[in-house]
């Protein structure tokens, strides 16, 4: 079992991945920052397919994640299309990378968070989650495109027993499959106090909701997130999935902050649009 865990930090956000009990690192994720605006991407996608395909899977999104911010699209488009374009376009990545192979079909899940403003925006796809906390309560979670999921809609299984349930891991969706995927959506406003946590399977079924809720609001968040993929690496032994964590904490300083950043960008669009008017008067 390998505990060695990857972090990566940016203001106010922790994220970070570890093997497990397997062989190879099939979870995969990114998170971009424009220190001009405050607006942040956070994307973590959880490859499978076979061969090889699950590694090279969720790279494809994270790429494609990649591209689409370097081409500054997130400035063009609203928040929810900007996902959506992510997820097709990553789709369609995948779908080009396993027409290259001999054997397996590249497949994964994502859930992107996208933070703009004093709105947040989220998507995904599969059985990889979003939690968005206010202190200890639960706001948001994402609902899995699992069977498993399903039965529990049919009040077949409890919620309590999703996380055992055999037939978890069977999705119903997920990208790099025949037909383009159906993207769920959510959004809100930001609020201070709030917490975000996007994980792979491997964190949501060794971590229960208040674990995660404690972690995510805890100031140290590095050490949070360590002790997560520690905690989630463990209860899963010798055989337990790849484990990866992103965490988003919204103090009071940045929501303010990001407060001030639209009024001056709603400001100077009233003035600019003021100024066009008197040019276009004479």
């Amino acid at each position: 079992m390998d505990k060695k865990i990857e972090v990566l930090t940016l203001p106010r956000v922790a994220a970070g991945r570890a093997r497990g009990g397997r062989p190879t690192q099939q979870d995969d994720l990114a998170c971009l920052h424009d220190p001009d605006s405050g607006t942040r991407l956070l994307v973590l996608a959880d490859g499978m397919g076979g061969d090889g395909a699950g590694e090279l899977a969720s790279e494809g999104v994270v790429q494609v994640a990649r591209q689409l911010w370097a081409r500054g699209l997130w400035r063009e488009q609203p928040g929810a299309q900007f996902l959506e374009t992510l997820c097709q376009e990553a789709h369609l990545e995948l779908r080009r990378r396993g027409r290259s192979l001999a054997s397996g079909q590249p497949h994964s899940t994502i859930v992107a968070l996208l933070m703009k403003a004093d709105l947040v925006c989220w998507a995904h796809v599969g059985d990889s989650r979003l939690y968005r906390f206010q202190g200890r309560r639960c706001l948001d979670r994402t609902e899995d495109h699992s069977v498993a999921q399903l039965r529990v809609r049919r009040g077949e299984l409890s919620a309590d027993q999703l996380a055992s349930a055999s037939d978890q891991h069977k999705l119903l969706r997920g990208l790099g499959g025949s037909e383009p995927p159906q993207v769920d959506h959510g959004f809100a406003r930001l609020r201070p106090g709030q917490a975000f946590a996007l994980c792979s399977d491997g964190v949501w079924e060794r971590l229960s909701t208040r674990e995660l809720a404690g972690l995510a609001r805890r100031h140290d968040q590095r050490g949070a997130l360590v002790a997560a993929l520690t905690q989630a690496v463990e209860r899963g032994g010798e055989a337990g999935d790849n484990v990866a964590l992103i965490l988003v904490r919204i103090t009071w300083q940045e929501w303010l902050s990001r407060r001030s950043t639209k009024f001056r960008s709603t400001m100077f669009g009233r003035i600019s649009g003021r100024r066009g008017d008197i040019a276009a008067g004479g």
